[in-house]
């Protein structure tokens, strides 16, 4: 479910030093979901004293520093374990899906969309797995503003743990990922819960230089990834994935990408982000923007960022090899700028939604995505929300360090 994040195989070791040993500093780092330039321009203004950067830096240190005191995490430390018997194996329960009432048992389960069953979330691997790669992510930005060797070794420590001791690592599968008790015990609709691995791939980048990621840790986490790609992208839960028409679809694009370009296979990222426009843009966006597979949720306007933040992220993938999605559009208008036309007006949060949602969405989240488009054109419906709420002191975030001031 929406919350935040374009963030490998022992093919070569070429393809080591490309994807997870980052390039040097003259190149900035060879991150995916977060933009490079946006990080080498940030770290020059810090290093230039620019006073507005401060609060923002501070807390991304307060963040990592609460993060060193952090217990590795492990898919041992579940209590549930997946059908295999295996604990290395990843497991979660569907979020959505309760017991029966009618039923003694409680079987099957039956579904009750955006309400979430607190049980689902208890003894599985989802939530610390998608901790330990957005930790990761955070320890590499403190390292890479700060230099600071302590966060560098707390996210190598918290990735060995979780991907590459033998002891304690998962498989590379997610095939047993969002069971639902009594109908199954796993779904492609589950490969949405790896998206945490690309913050994780960003945080790893960001190590450049540092002796406490060296190559045979790359090099190790890479041949993890390859493996997890080739499952990714042969498995019946990840053609199930690549099949799904809302945001399911648009992220496993993201991840395969992502994880192609990462991995050295830029013919496989050609070919899906060629195929976007008509089968995830021009399929999920109406003429006037909407977005109608998730504005049918019952958090819909949560589930309409999720979704263009999937696609947006697969844009600016497509910027590393040519692809351009941000100027496709259909003949009636159908396009990523549309989408965003059409949310970015509730930017202000005295705007009421249309629909009555079961929880209110968050709308800071726009604001990335309305910076990320200006990038690719000038837009009053883009720059206005900026102006009025980009500054305010409450959204002192830590994107602020790698986003460019308002155009």
């Amino acid at each position: 479910m929406p919350a935040p994040l374009c963030r490998l195989g022992r093919v070569v070791a070429s393809l080591v030093l490309a994807g997870l040993t980052a390039a040097g500093a003259a190149e900035g780092p060879r991150t995916m979901a977060l933009r490079a330039d946006a990080l080498v321009a940030a770290r020059a203004e810090l290093a230039r004293g620019d006073p507005r950067l401060a609060a923002p830096l501070a807390q991304l240190r307060a963040e990592a520093d609460k993060l060193l005191k952090r217990n590795p995490a492990s898919v041992l430390d579940k209590t549930h374990t997946a059908a295999s018997g295996d604990k290395h194996d990843y497991f979660s329960f569907a979020p959505y899906w309760w017991p029966d009432p009618q039923k003694p048992d409680g079987l099957p389960y039956i579904r009750d969309d955006g309400k979430v069953n607190p049980t689902a979330r208890r003894g599985t691997d989802r939530t610390a797995f998608g901790d330990t790669c957005t930790a990761v992510e955070t320890l590499g930005l403190a390292f890479w503003f700060t230099g600071d060797e302590r966060y560098a070794q707390k996210a190598a420590t918290l990735t060995r743990t979780w991907f590459l001791d033998p002891a304690t690592r998962m498989n590379p599968n997610l095939e047993h990922a969002q069971a639902i008790p009594g109908i199954n015990h796993g779904r492609g609709i589950g490969i949405i819960e790896s998206r945490g691995l690309l913050p994780l791939i960003d945080g790893l980048a960001l190590l450049a230089g540092s002796p406490a990621w060296p190559a045979q840790d790359a090099s190790a986490m890479t041949a993890w990834l390859s493996a997890y790609y080739g499952w990714l992208t042969t498995s019946k839960h990840g053609r199930d994935e690549a099949a799904a028409e809302n945001n399911h679809g648009s992220w496993y694009d993201v991840q395969v990408v992502a994880l192609a370009l990462a991995l050295g296979r830029t013919a496989d990222a050609k070919k899906i982000l060629a195929a976007a426009p008509a089968k995830r843009i021009a399929r999920q966006i109406e003429p006037d923007g909407r977005q109608p597979l998730e504005l049918e949720r019952t958090k819909s306007l949560s589930y309409s960022l999720f979704n263009l933040e999937a696609l947006m992220l697969l844009a600016r993938c497509g910027e590393r090899v040519g692809a351009d999605l941000w100027t496709f559009a259909t003949a009636e208008g159908r396009s990523l700028r549309a989408a965003l036309r059409y949310l970015a007006p509730y930017a202000d949060p005295a705007k009421p939604w249309p629909k009555q949602d079961l929880e209110a969405a968050d709308r800071v989240r726009l604001l990335p995505l309305l910076l990320e488009a200006l990038r690719h054109g000038d837009d009053p419906q883009f720059r206005e929300p900026l102006r009025k709420l980009g500054r305010n002191a409450a959204l002192a975030e830590r994107w602020r360090l790698w986003t460019p001031s308002v155009p």
